[in-house]
């Protein structure tokens, strides 16, 4: 889409969208779904899902859309809301997991245990240092967070599509990351939970 004058934003993009959704134009959701679908799923993903979870995780955000639609009363936020969304339906459905894998993981190490198996001790150490890396990376500034969250884990980011959700210039991505990264390794090299 192009705005008279230049290039829309995807922000701008979306807003456009959805306000014409929200009028009564039905196609108008199949244009801000086929904008946005991409960074939704790249920003499930980079929550450390695969890809059949990322897939889920953006389905029901879609949905969620849908139902809270009222709810938004500034069309130009409906890009931040989206990504909130998918962030945290993908923060539920990896906690969902991890919960369910680390009872497998007991009910293994429980089994094996009796073998004379150190499986218990390695799993309960691994959630230790997975429970002090995330209180360091909430401690972290917002901006961080948003950042590391969304680029962190992904396999190839789109710095562009980044730049845009984040309100970013796209040459200052790399150079954030590594500074947000910097500092969450101080903090886990300070901390004598994570030495240990």
């Amino acid at each position: 889409m192009q705005a008279e004058g230049g290039t829309r934003s995807l922000a701008e993009e979306a807003a456009a969208a959805f306000t014409a959704y929200r009028d009564g134009h039905a196609e108008a959701m199949g244009t801000l779904v086929d904008a946005l679908t991409p960074l939704l799923w790249h920003t499930a993903r980079a929550q450390g899902l695969g890809a059949a979870q990322a897939e889920d995780v953006v389905q029901n955000t879609w949905l969620q859309l849908l139902q809270h639609q009222h709810g938004i009363t500034e069309p130009g936020g409906v890009l931040k809301w989206l990504l909130t969304t998918t962030r945290r339906e993908a923060w539920a459905s990896s906690r969902k997991t991890r919960r369910e894998d680390f009872r497998e993981d007991l009910t293994d190490a429980g089994e094996s245990a009796g073998s004379g198996s150190d499986e218990t001790l390695d799993v309960v150490l691994r959630s230790q240092d997975q429970g002090l890396l995330w209180r360091h990376f909430k401690e972290l500034p917002e901006r961080c967070q948003a950042l590391l969250r969304v680029i962190a884990l992904a396999e190839r980011p789109d710095y562009a599509q980044v730049a845009q959700a984040l309100g970013m210039p796209v040459g200052s991505i790399g150079p954030t990351r590594g500074r947000c990264l910097a500092k969450l390794r101080n903090a886990l090299v300070g901390d004598p939970g994570w030495a240990a």
